[in-house]
């Protein structure tokens, strides 16, 4: 254990009983691993079921926790009005309803703290939604001990948490271009989009919807076994069949937040 992840456990003891805002992903169920070993009963997960969340995303969230041996509380929520039309700020404006959503329920049973699993990373990119975290006093332990996501996952890898390896992901709503209208029906055809590549073994993949035209990203390094005939066949089928009408692939590969480089070129 590194002064970092020693420090950590210092800090989540001294919180003395949390909410930790989960999602599933590498972070959170890190910072929910951390928060069992230190404060045993003092600790609930909470996830929010909404309709830009992938189905198969609550269902494993559900299985990480019970594999912790956490409560599990979630909250539905649906596409607050304020994002319907997927503003440049929408990250700003849903962690604030969600977030506002995860405290009530933090002060109905009367914990102390909600935290969440922003890392150190996440100070170096474009997050607006950690705007949202600061106003609402929402504690984000990884971050406050300087924890990278490298550090992270390795750290998992050591305390032999399952999600060292898992791809980073983010919500629905990041695969389509800023302010054109939500539509559910658009979000789950992204979903299942997503679902049927990745079960081809394909799992850093991101299917970017712009009306009839899909534009999938994936790492460079599965270009190769991408191509193959067979297997493009498949997809571009399958997601014409889910409602597409053109379907492409994005030579450059995956890269993280593509949708935000217009808005930092301008804030640059």
């Amino acid at each position: 254990m590194n002064e970092a992840y020693i420090d950590l456990l210092t800090n989540l003891e001294s919180l003395e009983s949390v909410v930790v805002a989960f999602s599933g992903g590498v972070d959170s169920t890190f910072l929910l691993y951390a928060c069992k070993q230190v404060l045993g009963d003092n600790v609930i997960a909470v996830t929010v079921d909404s309709p830009y969340i992938p189905r198969w995303e609550i269902e494993e969230s559900k299985e990480l926790v019970s594999l912790f041996g956490v409560k599990h509380h979630i909250i539905k929520v649906d596409i607050p009005d304020n994002i319907a039309n997927n503003p440049e700020d929408r990250c700003y404006l849903c962690k604030k309803e969600i977030f506002s959503n995860i405290i009530k329920y933090k002060n109905e049973i009367d914990f102390k703290y909600v935290v969440d699993g922003s890392n150190y990373d996440d100070t170096k990119d474009y997050r607006p939604g950690m705007r949202a975290l600061k106003e609402l006093d929402v504690r984000s332990p990884l971050l406050e001990s300087k924890l990278t996501k490298a550090q992270i996952r390795e750290l998992s890898k050591q305390q032999k948490v399952p999600t060292w390896n898992k791809p980073a992901y983010a919500c629905l709503l990041s695969r389509l271009p800023y302010n054109t209208q939500i539509f559910t029906h658009e979000l789950r055809k992204i979903e299942l989009a997503e679902k049927f590549i990745m079960d081809k073994g394909f799992k850093g993949i991101r299917v970017r919807s712009f009306g009839d035209t899909a534009k999938i990203e994936i790492f460079k390094e599965d270009m190769e076994r991408f191509l193959n005939y067979e297997n493009i066949k498949d997809i571009n089928e399958k997601l014409i069949e889910l409602g597409y009408k053109v379907v492409t692939l994005d030579l450059g590969g995956y890269s993280m937040g593509k949708m935000n480089r217009s808005i930092e070129e301008r804030n640059n």
